[in-house]
C-alpha cells in the first residue's frame, strides 16, 4: 500500500470517527441537558434508564468533549494533508473521489457544528436558559 493510499484511508475512517464522536458528545451530555431544559426530564429519565453507560458518559464529559475534539483534529490534519491527492484518471472513480472529498468536508463541518452545540448545551447551560423562553 503506498503513501497516498494509506492517507486515504486514514482520512475516510478519522472522518466518520469524528462524526461519530461528535454525535457522542450530543447524546451522552447535551440532548438530556436540553430536554431538561425544555421540560422533558421524564424523557432524559427514559433513556438513562435504558442506557445506564449514559451517566457514565456525562459524568465524565470533559475527557468525552476533549476525546471528540481531539478526533476533529486529526480529521481536519488528515483531510487538509489529502486534498491534493490526484484522482483516478477513470470518469466514474474521478467522480467518485472528487465526491467523497466534497462530501467529507461537509461531514467535518456538521460534526463540528454538532460538537460545538453539545460543548455549548454541556458547560453553558446558563446561556440555554436565557436564550429559551
Amino acid at each position: 500500500m503506498t503513501s497516498r493510499e494509506r492517507i486515504k484511508m486514514q482520512n475516510r475512517g478519522l472522518v466518520f470517527l469524528s462524526l461519530f464522536g461528535s454525535l457522542s458528545t450530543l447524546i451522552c451530555c447535551a440532548l438530556p441537558a436540553l430536554f431538561v431544559a425544555l421540560g422533558m426530564g421524564a424523557v432524559v429519565a427514559g433513556v438513562v434508564s435504558s442506557f445506564p453507560a449514559l451517566v457514565v458518559l456525562s459524568e465524565n464529559k470533559e475527557w468525552v468533549f476533549a476525546g471528540s475534539f481531539f478526533m476533529l483534529g486529526l480529521s481536519s490534519i488528515f483531510l487538509y494533508r489529502a486534498r491534493n491527492l490526484p484522482c483516478p484518471i477513470d470518469p466514474a472513480q474521478r467522480w467518485a473521489c472528487e465526491t467523497g472529498r466534497k462530501i467529507s468536508i461537509w461531514i467535518l463541518f456538521i460534526s463540528y457544528l454538532l460538537w460545538g452545540i453539545g460543548a455549548l448545551v454541556a458547560f453553558f447551560p446558563a446561556l440555554i436558559y436565557q436564550i429559551l423562553p
